[in-house]
This record gives structure tokens, C-alpha cells and sequence, in this order.
């Protein structure tokens, strides 16, 4: 079977299956995870020469000559009409890896995602720095995308995607949107913020902060009267507080918690879980809004607070990602099980759950 019948082959079974994640390793078969479980596909065995013919069939020169030379690449592969991945190529055992994410091509909307009412109105904000964290596969993506479109509906403005690689791709409908891929379209992060500043951008999404210039050019774009969104692989707020400023030399982080406590404006890290009431899975959302209290919090350095904050703030919309988990529990959505093991305080919460 020619590779890229093989691959496509590969995709459309695990699609029938909705599987989020393929992965093919030389010596296995194709493996998909559905719903958090890993699953072989019922298909032959792969070999180093097909992983290799596979990778090369979907990859240009200039990708195929950064893989000889990092033995890692990071991009993207669309069948046309049918379904969009984001790819991970890689070596292991002196052979070809490839591990690939379906995107759906079909931006969700907000009010389907079971996210808090709180994140809808954070899509109103004219300004200002918005952070979704989380570990890898928790839907930091989804949940940043389908917020630009809920833009893309009502405002008339300019937004810049700054991706790596692009994942949901965007029709300007109010908004012109333009999108921008690592490696195809930017040579980093950083490059392509800088010189978005000079490109007349209404609202700048960041893939990820993921060294200190970006971090930096994003806060002073939040500082200079942008909407910037972003993510971090943090996984709760006062974490991602930290992470932020420990990026910087001690004799500065003074002064970025007085920036970022005048920017920074929610952070939202979500948890992923399979639900047991149904096919499928939904998130746990931990919201910390920056109100006075937490900007005053940031600014001396007392990120430990912000969960005491956050709890006594449930009016306002802000809830701890243990209060967010036992009300998935009690909605009969979660296990038991699964909540505690992914819970802040896992006896704390095993306690609430048994009340």
C-alpha cells in the first residue's frame, strides 16, 4: 500500500472511532487513544521503512532537512475534506516516531465546551493579558479558539494568530483574521510578536509564552492596549504567576510583578476528564479573575493567598479546580476515582465527595 494510502487508511479507522491521538512507532501497530485510553488499531504491524516512507510523504525539503538535523519536528497535515492533525515526528530506537492530534476543522462554540458562563464574558475584555493553562491535551486550544471566534461574530477588528502550527483554521466573518505558522510563516514566537505590534493588531493570540522574550513582548503588548491571549503548560494560577516572574533575573522581578499585575486579567487552567455518563470528555476549570485583591497579591509577591482568594470570590465567577471537579462528581459526569487523582488537594476533596 503506497504510504500515504497507508497513512490515510490509519486516520479514517481512528476517526471512526474518535480517537483525539494517533501514534506510530516501527515495530507496533497504529495505536489511538479514545477517550484517554490507549487502543491498537486492528491493522499490521508498522516497519522502519514504512515510518520513514510515511514522514517523507508528508513533508516538504525544509521540514525533512530541520528533522535530519533536530530529529524532532513539529507540524501540521490536513486530508482535504476530511480532518486536520497537528504531528510530532521524532526518533526513537534509531527510527521514526510520529504521534499526530485531530483538530476539528469546525471552530466549537463557547456555549458547547461546558466551560464556565465567566470565560464568555472574558471575550468582552477591550484589553489586557488572558492566560489558559494546562497540561498537554487538557483543550487549552479549543477553548482559546473557539473564544476568537465568539470575537470573530461580533467585533469588527483585526486579529493575529501566532501558532504552532496553526490548528483550527478561521473564516473572517466581523473580524479579519489573520493566522500565522512557526517555521512556515515565523521564524519564533518572539519575531512574530515583535512585529505584530507593528501590523495594526486589535487581538494577538500567542501559542504559547514559552521563553522570556515572548513573555516579555506579550505583557507590553497587554501594556499597550492589546487583547492577548496565551497559554502556558501551568496548572493552576498561582503557578502560572510564578512560572511567569521566576522567567525573569531576580534583580526584575520585582518590576514584572508590577507589570503583570496591571495586565493580567484572568487565568483559566483546565483539567480534562472522561465522562462516565456518556461518550466523551469535559473539563474541570479552575478561573482566577484579577480583581484589586489578586493584582495587590501579585504585586508583593504573595501568590500563596490566591487560592484563598479564589475560593471566597465564587460570586464573581472565579472557583478552585476542586470545586470544579467535585460539581462535575455531583452532575454524575466524573468517577470518583478520577476526581481524586487529578484533584489539588486529593483528601480534602475525597473528604467533600463522601459528605
Amino acid at each position: 500500500m503506497p504510504e500515504n494510502q497507508l497513512l490515510n487508511e490509519i486516520l479514517r479507522r481512528a476517526n471512526e472511532s474518535d480517537s483525539s491521538d494517533i501514534h506510530l512507532v516501527a515495530g507496533h501497530q497504529p495505536m489511538m487513544r479514545v477517550h484517554t485510553v490507549m487502543t491498537p488499531l486492528d491493522m499490521p504491524v508498522l516497519s522502519p521503512d514504512d515510518m520513514w516512507r510515511i514522514v517523507g510523504s508528508i513533508t516538504n525539503e525544509m521540514q525533512r532537512k530541520h528533522f535530519e538535523s533536530h530529529l524532532d519536528l513539529d507540524f501540521s497535515y490536513e486530508i482535504p475534506g476530511f480532518r486536520r492533525y497537528r504531528v510530532n515526528a521524532h526518533m526513537q530506537r534509531g527510527t521514526v516516531g510520529m504521534a499526530m492530534r485531530a483538530i476539528r476543522t469546525k471552530v466549537p462554540p463557547l456555549a458547547s465546551l461546558n466551560l464556565p458562563e465567566v470565560i464568555s464574558r472574558l471575550t468582552y475584555l477591550p484589553r489586557g493579558l488572558v492566560l489558559v493553562t494546562g497540561d498537554t491535551g487538557s483543550g487549552k486550544s479549543t477553548t482559546l479558539a473557539a473564544m476568537i471566534q465568539a470575537m470573530n461574530e461580533r467585533y469588527r477588528k483585526h486579529i493575529i494568530t501566532l501558532e504552532d502550527p496553526v490548528e483550527y483554521t478561521f473564516q473572517s466573518q466581523k473580524c479579519l483574521i489573520e493566522q500565522r505558522e512557526l517555521g512556515a510563516d515565523l521564524p519564533s514566537f518572539s519575531s512574530g510578536l515583535k512585529h505584530a505590534l507593528r501590523q495594526d493588531p486589535d487581538i494577538i493570540l500567542v501559542g504559547e509564552m514559552r521563553d522570556l522574550e515572548t513573555t516579555a513582548l506579550a505583557i507590553t503588548a497587554a501594556e499597550t492596549g492589546h487583547l492577548v491571549l496565551s497559554t502556558l503548560h501551568t496548572v493552576n494560577a498561582s503557578q502560572t504567576v510564578e512560572r511567569i516572574v521566576d522567567m525573569y533575573p531576580a534583580n526584575q522581578q520585582n518590576q514584572i510583578r508590577a507589570m503583570l499585575a496591571n495586565t493580567l486579567q484572568a487565568v483559566i487552567s483546565q483539567t480534562l476528564f472522561r465522562r462516565i455518563d456518556k461518550p466523551g470528555m469535559v473539563p474541570a476549570i479552575e478561573v482566577m479573575l484579577c480583581t484589586p485583591a489578586v493584582r495587590n497579591i501579585i504585586r508583593e509577591a504573595r501568590t500563596f493567598e490566591i487560592p484563598n482568594v479564589i475560593e471566597t470570590s465564587r460570586s464573581i465567577g472565579m472557583t478552585t479546580l476542586d470545586n470544579a471537579i467535585a460539581e462535575l462528581f455531583f452532575n454524575g459526569m466524573i468517577s470518583r476515582e478520577d476526581a481524586v487523582a487529578q484533584a489539588a488537594f486529593p483528601d480534602k476533596l475525597d473528604r467533600m465527595l463522601a459528605a
